[in-house]
């Protein structure tokens, strides 16, 4: 079987040959002869099958024609330049960036395009006097990069980039060098003459450069120990605040009286160091959106039908939030119903399996009530509008106050567990150790007590964290599991119960088993129920027709399709009719122990059997079962039926629960009860019904096909191909605050070698300068060697 030249993809159904090359359909043929026209060609030499499919997008893009709604997308509009940026999900390679920077040879209109590979985004100045921003993203979708508009963007702001930790890391970086570089002489106590004339200087030198260590790179700890303080907490920022804030005065009490140059250099060290920790936690990746609600799913615009005073109909583009009870709005095959109503006219088929959980579409009739979320799949049908957007059954799972809860604010960190104790201890031992001194020797008590605050600052300890969690989340990314943040990693390791939604996450979305169950069909039986499925582009039909395709194909004398009910395919003398069951006309009991989705089939209008559509589990689930038992408790939570249930408990261990028929609040409201008996819960799924549970929990995991469309609001997004591999994933986040504990068993060696100096009033500048440093780096060496060991182990 031939390769597609464009996409790659295998040709199945048909092989278009030209110009030599195999093409899969005839969109992927157009594209190519639409690069080769305008000389772009080089295209798929940058990388073999670069291409995207493109799909049919008649009326997609309609609500584009309203000038309201495109002003609101636009980021400039002043006479003949607009810009716009738009999400292309497609975007995947060298190729893809190459031919969406050259839009300008396609269409003259088009000025500059620029791509944000990362963000997976474009942004493409243009001219609205040659080309419409409908025309432009048409355009785009004619050669497979259809951009993604939802509700989202029409109501997004303008993100703005916080560049500050960069600025302060530069800062607290420039100090620390000129320091370091004026402290040299009187570390090694050169006895130079202009050395000795300008050490006054030099010393001032250092205290300059320090204030903007202190008061600017440094403030963000103390803000955060002041407001530790005012809520009864000790954080690890409090222990710091002090160690920066006994640095900066003991130093410039040091040069005031002429006693020494003081410990500048050890306290821009401290801050640099700090903040190079705070930043490397702080990359993530930021080119998914771990917040995402219904307004990613939803259009921007629908076609609203409008009477005017002739009594005759129109069709209109209207904002979905213009949208009010009464309004009458048409939805197309394949288009998102955005509001609840009622069906006016048409056969809807719609499919709720994102919001409900549920994987058989949904038959409604005229009169019958609709509810958002859902997607239309058979034919156009009108509605009339009943309730607004905002008060939609859909949109009010996020007016729970779930969604407001900030989950890492309320997480108490191992750092700030281990901070407690830290900042006690070596408050104690400073208090202890002064008060000794005054007895001994009263003049050095001070020196004791500042040095000993000064030597214990737990910068090694404040580093731990940040490096192993900021290695191991780049780790996780390799191995296709997105955390939104470190803080995810740790709660990870708490987590004492896994919860799995079904229906999308254990599953596949499509499905592969179908097996036939009734009277074997003659050889022209079969042929004619092939070429009756060719025609089709209904998803089940397409289905049937892969695994039937094989067989001779009939050129067919009439067919028929009756949206949301089947086809009907006539050659010769024999009729085929393939669809619902009442549709065949069945005269036998339809089997309601049967809970997957049927195909009937009757010829010449005698039941013949079905085609029962199976769901098809993801490879290993039952290993991952069996592994998870080991370490959690397992349950099952579906929005689905229970027509599984029996194969499920021979797939999980005896000890698992399952739960069928479950609501979005139902789920959520199991999640709570989890958590209120002690439980740390993860919950795994992959729509908008698992949205309120993935909130709820203490840590929700969205699984996707492509993690660059849309996954509901989670802490974490897991490639589908490697959900089998979970159990080693929360294996591995233990393994990280293993590490970070050993780390922090390094770091107070060095503190118990520092206060060794301390207490004994030994601490000079250059011990303090050599210790403090030295400490950091062999704990930021000693993470990265260890996790980059786990990553070895995670590899074999």
């Amino acid at each position: 079987m031939e390769n597609c030249f464009h996409c790659g993809e295998e040709c199945r159904d048909t092989t278009i040959i030209h110009e030599e090359k195999h093409f899969c359909c005839m969109g992927c043929k157009t594209v190519y002869d639409i690069l080769n026209e305008n000389d772009l060609t080089y295209y798929y030499a940058l990388q073999s099958t670069p291409g995207q499919t493109p799909k049919t997008f008649e009326h997609s893009f309609d609500f584009l024609d309203n000038q309201d709604i495109v002003e609101q997308l636009i980021e400039f509009n002043e006479q003949e330049t607009q810009i716009v940026s738009l999400i292309i999900p497609k975007i995947h390679c060298s190729s893809c960036i190459w031919i969406l920077e050259n839009l300008d040879k396609l269409h003259p209109g088009v000025k500059v395009g620029m791509v944000n590979f990362p963000k997976k985004s474009v942004r493409i100045t243009y001219d609205a006097s040659q080309l419409s921003l409908k025309e432009l993203v048409l355009l785009l979708s004619k050669i497979g990069y259809e951009p993604n508009i939802s509700l989202e963007d029409f109501n997004k702001k303008e993100k703005k980039i916080d560049r500050s930790l960069i600025y302060k890391l530069g800062v607290a970086g420039f100090a620390f060098g000129n320091i370091m570089f004026l402290s040299f002489p009187e570390y090694f106590e050169v006895d130079e003459f202009w050395l000795d004339k300008f050490k006054i200087i030099f010393r001032w030198l250092m205290f300059a450069f320090s204030l903007p260590v202190v008061f600017y790179s440094g403030r963000d700890y103390f803000t955060s120990a002041y407001k530790g303080l005012r809520s009864g907490i000790l954080n690890i920022n409090v222990p710091i605040a002090i160690g920066i804030l006994v640095l900066f005065l003991r130093s410039t009490l040091e040069i005031i009286m002429d006693w020494g140059t003081g410990f500048f250099d050890s306290l821009a060290g401290l801050v640099f160091f700090l903040l190079v920790g705070k930043f490397f936690q702080q990359k993530t990746y930021s080119f998914l959106s771990f917040e995402r609600d219904y307004k990613s799913y939803f259009p921007i615009a629908v076609t609203q039908l409008v009477t005017n005073d002739t009594a005759t109909t129109s069709e209109k583009q209207t904002q979905v939030y213009a949208l009010k009870p009464g309004d009458r709005i048409l939805i197309r095959n394949q288009e998102l119903i955005p509001t609840d109503g009622i069906l006016i006219d048409g056969n809807a088929l719609i499919d709720y399996s994102f919001v409900t959980g549920e994987a058989e579409p949904v038959h409604k009739t005229k009169g019958d009530k609709i509810f958002a979320g859902g997607k239309q799949q058979a034919g156009i049908i009108e509605m009339e509008i009943t309730k607004a957007v905002e008060q939609s059954y859909l949109t009010q799972l996020w007016n729970n106050e779930i969604f407001s809860k900030n989950k890492s604010t309320s997480f108490n960190t191992l750092t700030d567990q281990i901070s407690r104790r830290f900042t006690i201890a070596i408050l104690s031992i400073a208090v202890v150790a002064s008060l000794v001194w005054v007895f001994i020797d009263s003049a050095i008590a001070f020196n004791v007590f500042t040095a000993v605050l000064i030597v214990a600052c737990p910068c090694a300890i404040a580093l731990a964290a940040p490096f192993t969690l900021g290695n191991m989340l780049r780790i996780f990314g390799k191995f296709k599991l997105y955390l939104k943040d470190t803080t995810t990693i740790e709660q990870m390791a708490q987590i004492d119960m896994v919860v799995f939604d079904k229906t999308g996450t254990l599953t596949k979305n499509t499905k592969d088993l179908i097996t036939y169950q009734g009277i074997t069909l003659s050889e022209n039986e079969q042929k004619v129920l092939t070429s009756t499925l060719r025609t089709s582009n209904h998803p089940l039909s397409r289905a049937l027709y892969n695994l039937l395709k094989d067989n001779d194909i009939y050129t067919l004398d009439d067919f028929s399709e009756e949206a949301g009910k089947g086809i009907t395919g006539t050659h010769n003398t024999t009729t085929v009719k393939i669809g619902s069951h009442s549709f065949v006309e069945n005269k036998k009991q339809l089997d309601k122990n049967v809970k997957d989705t049927q195909v009937h089939i009757s010829t010449n209008n005698e039941y013949k059997g079905c085609y029962i559509f199976n769901n098809t589990y993801r490879d290993g689930m039952q290993q991952l079962f069996a592994q998870l038992d080991k370490t959690v408790d397992l349950m099952i939570l579906s929005g689905d039926n229970d027509g599984e249930q029996a194969y499920l408990k021979t797939q999980l261990p005896a000890s698992a629960q399952l739960k069928f028929n479950q609501k979005p609040k139902d789920k959520l409201e199991v999640i709570k009860s989890l958590q209120e008996k002690g439980h740390k819960v993860m919950m795994v799924g992959d729509g908008l019904n698992d949205a309120g549970a993935l909130a709820q929990s203490d840590v929700g995991i969205s699984v996707s096909e492509d993690v660059n469309v849309f996954s509901p609001a989670c802490d974490g997004i897991i490639d589908a191909s490697k959900l089998n591999q979970l159990a080693h994933y929360l294996s591995l986040s233990r393994k990280s605050i293993g590490i970070i504990k050993q780390a922090f068993i390094f770091s107070l060696c060095y503190n118990l070698i520092g206060l060794g100096f301390a207490v004994t009033g030994h601490l000079a500048p250059v011990v303090a300068a050599i210790l403090m440093p030295l400490s950091s780096i062999s704990i930021v060496v000693f993470t990265t060697i260890a996790t980059h060991i786990l990553s070895k182990q995670t590899n074999a």
